[in-house]
């Protein structure tokens, strides 16, 4: 982190970032966090405490990560991506500690908006999709689709919610917001221009 970014944003004594990171303007990273070299922060992210960021991991811009969440080489979340406590993302399908699997990293993208819920796992090589809510203590185990509400263990598909995080009816017109959506053929749902 060069000495701009430094004085752009604050990173807590107890915290540890990498030389080669790049931390965005105004971004706040709490107590005891761990950001390798090679990270990369966009701008006004608040990171929670006790926050591990692994070597390549990118960040973008307005993303809220709460404490005690590991994220490991391969994780990729777009901006505005909102990650629970305790939330662990993997990078490994079958990891053993005597065979080095590094070759075998699959990446993981959450894409703009999306929400993961408290005590989720993400099983890496899968992307969830925008705006999407992952609830808590769901298990991903497959793509998530735009707009996509799941849950369970392992998760599966439980309805739509709006961009406002609000379920949405079987009309898909939001009751908070009134913004109404159409469904995909590929799947998922976007929103329909007024």
């Amino acid at each position: 982190m060069n000495g701009d970014a430094k004085m752009s944003c604050i990173v807590h004594e107890s915290s540890i970032v990498g030389k080669t990171a790049q931390i965005g303007e105004g971004t706040r990273i709490w107590q005891f966090c761990i950001i390798m070299d090679e990270v990369t922060i966009g701008q006004k992210c608040n990171i929670g405490a006790y926050v591990f960021a692994e070597k390549g991991v990118q960040i973008g811009a307005q993303v809220k990560i709460k404490n005690n969440v590991s994220l490991y080489s391969g994780v990729k979340l777009e901006d505005d991506v909102f990650i629970g406590p305790n939330v662990v993302f993997t990078n490994v399908i079958n990891p053993r500690s005597f065979i080095e699997r590094k070759r075998e990293f699959r990446p993981t993208i959450v894409r703009k908006g999306a929400s993961v819920g408290a005590n989720a796992t993400i099983i890496c090589g899968h992307e969830i999709g925008e705006y999407a809510l992952i609830g808590a203590g769901s298990v991903v185990t497959k793509d998530v689709e735009p707009y996509a509400l799941i849950m369970g263990n392992p998760g599966k598909p439980a309805g739509y919610v709006c961009r406002c995080g609000e379920r949405l009816p079987e009309e898909l017109v939001c009751k908070s917001c009134n913004k109404k959506y159409e469904r995909l053929k590929i799947g998922g749902l976007r929103p329909i221009s007024s």
